[in-house]
C-alpha cells in the first residue's frame, strides 16, 4: 500500500553511501514487502530477496528492449519515493549543505518528516 509517509530514518556520521547506511541500520523488512530501489543498492538480494533493482547497461553494449521495459516499469513504482524526497527537500535545510551542529541533524530531519506526514494526513 502506498502511504507516501516517511516510515523510518537512519543517520550515519558524515557522508556515507545509502546502501552502507541501510546495512548499518539493521532494519528488519519483512520478505513479503517488495523493495523498489535504485542502482546504488547492488547486492541487496543477499539481504532481502524480494527487492527489485534496475538493470545496468553493460559496458560497450546496449540494453535489450525487454530490459528497458523492466527498468521503465520499475521507475514507475519508484517515482512515488522520489516525489516524497522532493517534498522533503522543499525545506531548504535538507536541500542544501547542512552547516549546523551535526548532532541535531537527525532531530531536525525527523521533525520535518513528522510535519510532512501530518500534512498529507
Amino acid at each position: 500500500m502506498r502511504t507516501k509517509k516517511v516510515l523510518a530514518t537512519y543517520f550515519g556520521k558524515g557522508s556515507q553511501h545509502d546502501f552502507i547506511l541501510f546495512k548499518c541500520s539493521k532494519t528488519n523488512i519483512l520478505e513479503c514487502i517488495r523493495l523498489f530501489i535504485d542502482k546504488g543498492y547492488q547486492g541487496i538480494h543477499k539481504l532481502h530477496s524480494n527487492s527489485f533493482i534496475p538493470i545496468k547497461k553493460p559496458r560497450k553494449r546496449y540494453l535489450t528492449k525487454l530490459e528497458k521495459k523492466y527498468n521503465q516499469q520499475l521507475s514507475k513504482q519508484r517515482i512515488y519515493v522520489e516525489h516524497v524526497i522532493r517534498s522533503l527537500k522543499i525545506f531548504r535545510i535538507l536541500s542544501e549543505r547542512y552547516r549546523n551542529r551535526r548532532k541535531r541533524f537527525a532531530l531536525r530531519f525527523n521533525l520535518i518528516a513528522a510535519l510532512y506526514n501530518f500534512q498529507i494526513r
